[in-house]
């Protein structure tokens, strides 16, 4: 009697002649239903994986590793994260490693904080690429706050009370007029800002800062909002890189010259070179919904000192021109960048105080999905920094981008086909609900988005 020798995943199997037809169709058989069964497994093993690496940039531990696994094959249940089990469960899991904040939404949001938009701001050796801005949007994402919030709140996150510096002692309190603390913050050798942010309950702007908190308007009025785009010009930085970055409009994809122009300041040419038809047809667009807006800036500046004639940007402070406080030149809170050049066109529109109104919620910007506010109601009007910072937040726009710039990040693409966009409407749809947080019934939890694209984007 001849025996032949089968591998079957790498284990050798004695089998007799005589039984050979019967048994090697056994066997057969048994390797295709196992070796499916370890594909399976792998790709399970392999989507989680996937899921951790867009979300944290690191391999995950084995023991993490094990844990996402389980809880996409339905095997793992833990109660401390969003429905126990599945993929969403699993994406939070990945979320707890310290990367996600450290690294992945620093660079997601650093580029929002200055005009290059660059994760490596020119100013990094001196001040550091954590500051206020960024520390509030990354507590804003770990305590699953409303998100609309970051734009017009009495809020801002800083490293907690006591917390080690690099070399000993404790890192720097926070300043109006530096950026030590986060600098020191940031290159603390254990740093996790998972957990070395303060709380949302202590997350007071007012608090931290002395700004009145009538105006205090989340990271429009950080000091690293006020260095950025306060800093010098007209303010008009302010609004259009807010634009720019939190509803992914810039000024030439909203330009409308349909609207009315009674709001467009001294200071723009009504005949640029010479030649009139250049601001109808081209500057009036964006103006006449610009400045409109920007007047809400009109008490803010950013000051800071010189030495030998040069400017130090980097010992700057926000200034707010509060009740009383009138700036030197304009004889009244509204600073003096916001009246410059009045010769250019002397009917333009002076400015002469922070009241605001949206005209783009009529004709094709109305499309950017305008609504009721609590401190607007539906009128499209207001005063200050705050009320304007809550009109665009609670824009469809603001929500949509919110999606898309997670989207691409994450998945490492925009939105591309059909696919993609019935995705990002389904995510943008779970981001407006309630979810994790109980003591947020408005929803908006960003989290939640990187959880959502990060399942999408996991393979099949």
């Amino acid at each position: 009697m001849q025996n032949f020798i089968i591998k079957n995943n790498n284990r050798l199997t004695n089998v007799s002649c005589s039984h050979f037809p019967i048994l090697s169709l056994f066997f057969i058989a048994a390797s295709f239903l196992f070796t499916n069964v370890v594909l399976a497994t792998e790709d399970t093993r392999a989507q989680a994986k996937r899921i951790h690496d867009r979300l944290t940039g690191v391999v995950p531990s084995s023991t993490v590793l094990d844990k996402m696994e389980g809880m996409l094959d339905g095997t793992v249940t833990d109660a401390n994260y969003p429905g126990g089990t599945g993929a969403i469960a699993a994406a939070y899991v990945a979320m707890d490693n310290k990367y996600f904040y450290n690294a992945t939404l620093v660079n997601f949001i650093t580029p929002w904080t200055n005009e290059a938009r660059s994760v490596f701001p020119e100013d990094m050796g001196t001040e550091g690429i954590l500051n206020d801005y960024t520390a509030t949007v990354i507590g804003a994402v770990r305590d699953e706050i409303d998100f609309r919030r970051i734009l017009y709140d009495n809020i801002l996150y800083k490293g907690k009370t006591v917390l080690a510096k690099l070399g000993g002692g404790t890192i720097a309190t926070y300043s109006n007029d530096n950026n030590e603390h986060y600098k020191e913050l940031e290159e603390r050798p254990d740093l996790n800002l998972k957990n070395d942010l303060i709380p949302e309950s202590e997350a007071v702007q007012s608090t931290i800062t002395g700004l009145d908190g009538g105006a205090t308007a989340g990271v429009l009025t950080s000091r690293a909002g006020a260095k950025a785009f306060f800093v010098g010009g007209t303010n008009r930085a302010m609004f259009r890189f807010t634009m720019l970055n939190h509803l992914c409009k810039d000024m030439e994809q909203v330009t409308d010259v349909t609207l009315p122009a009674d709001r467009i300041r001294q200071d723009v040419s009504r005949s640029p070179g010479g030649d009139s038809r250049i601001f109808m047809n081209g500057c009036i667009g964006c103006h006449t919904g610009m400045d409109p807006m920007t007047q809400a800036f009109a008490y803010y500046d950013y000051t800071y000192p010189t030495v030998g004639g040069e400017p130090v940007y980097e010992d700057g402070q926000l200034l707010f021109n509060n009740v009383g406080q009138n700036d030197l030149v304009t004889g009244s809170r509204v600073t003096e960048k916001n009246q410059i050049n009045p010769d250019n066109f002397k009917p333009g529109f002076i400015v002469e105080d922070d009241s605001w109104i949206n005209y783009w919620r009529e004709g094709k910007n109305s499309l950017l999905g305008w609504s009721s506010t609590p401190l607007t109601d539906n009128d499209g009007k207001g005063a200050g920094a705050k009320s304007m910072g809550q009109e665009l937040a609670y824009s469809e726009q603001f929500a949509r981008c919110q999606v898309e710039k997670v989207f691409k990040a994450v998945c490492l693409r925009p939105p591309s086909d059909s696919n993609d966009r019935d995705a990002v409407d389904a995510i943008l749809t779970k981001f407006k609900a309630p979810f994790n947080n109980p003591s947020n019934t408005e929803g908006y939890e960003l989290k939640r988005v990187f959880a959502e694209t990060a399942v999408y984007c996991k393979g099949q």
